[in-house]
């Protein structure tokens, strides 16, 4: 005789839970849907945007090393190409034409 009774009371329990939800996604749902991050725009601030110049420059050259053009000595000019080339050698399933690029960035900084 019970069964029927909780029956009915979940029933009705899931009814109101939902009338709840969404009511709340009314009043809140765009601002959640605007917080959710878009598949390609994750992260899309911390990494450049674009191809390589036909003619690489200091700028971009930093760019591809991950340095600051200025304050650039040696050492740090050496470290960086490393880490770097240590990602995207192509013995290591990296890309030649990433590593041609990484190694022409380290000779246009190494110039100065």
């Amino acid at each position: 005789m019970s069964t029927p009774l909780f029956i009915g009371i979940g029933i009705a329990g899931a009814a109101y839970g939902t009338r709840i939800a969404l009511r709340t996604w009314e009043l809140h749902g765009a601002k959640i849907m605007a917080s959710i991050p878009r598949p390609g725009t994750i992260g899309a601030g911390k990494y450049y945007k674009g191809g390589f110049d036909a003619k690489m420059d200091k700028r971009e050259a930093a760019l591809v090393l991950g340095v600051k053009e200025s304050g650039l000595n040696s050492s740090k000019l050496k470290e960086a190409h490393r880490r770097v080339m240590l990602l995207n050698h192509p013995d290591r399933g990296g890309s030649p034409f990433l590593a041609s690029k990484i190694n022409e960035a380290k000779e246009l900084l190494d110039k100065k």
